[in-house]
C-alpha cells in the first residue's frame, strides 16, 4: 500500500484528525455498528440515535489512520440532524469532498466509515 505523508493531507481532512468530532460511546443508541477493513486494520465502530425519523446524535470509535479518524469525523457531522432518507442517500464523494478530496489510496477510509453506516441504518427501523 503506498503511503502518504501528512502534507499531502487536505487541511479539511486535517482538521478532523487532529479536533475529531463526537468520538466517544453513544449511550442508549438506537443503532450501533462496526465495519472493518480486513487489508489494513482500520476499525469503527458507529453509533447512532433516532428520533422521529431523524439522527438525533451520532458518535464514532475509530481504531486506525488518520484518514479513518477523519471521515468517521466528518460522517458524524454530516448526519447529524438529517432524516433517514438523507442519511441514506449519503455518498462517498460528499464524505469526500466534505474532508477535501482523500488521496485515492486513501479512500478505503471512506469506504470504512459508509460501510459502518450501512449496517447502523439497517438495524433501524
Amino acid at each position: 500500500m503506498a503511503t502518504v505523508r501528512f502534507g499531502q493531507y487536505p487541511p479539511r481532512m486535517m482538521e478532523h484528525f487532529t479536533n475529531p468530532r463526537n468520538i466517544g460511546v453513544l449511550e442508549n443508541p438506537s443503532a450501533s455498528a462496526e465495519a472493518r477493513n480486513d487489508s489494513c486494520g482500520d476499525v469503527m465502530k458507529l453509533y447512532l440515535r433516532v428520533e422521529d425519523g431523524v439522527v438525533a446524535a451520532a458518535c464514532f470509535k475509530t481504531l486506525g489512520c488518520a484518514a479513518a479518524i477523519a471521515a468517521s469525523s466528518a460522517l458524524t457531522e454530516m448526519l447529524k440532524h438529517r432524516t433517514l432518507r438523507e442519511a441514506r442517500a449519503l455518498t462517498k464523494e460528499r464524505l469526500n469532498d466534505a474532508l477535501g478530496g482523500l488521496p485515492p489510496v486513501k479512500h478505503h477510509a471512506l469506504d470504512l466509515a459508509l460501510d459502518a453506516l450501512g449496517a447502523a441504518l439497517r438495524q433501524v427501523v
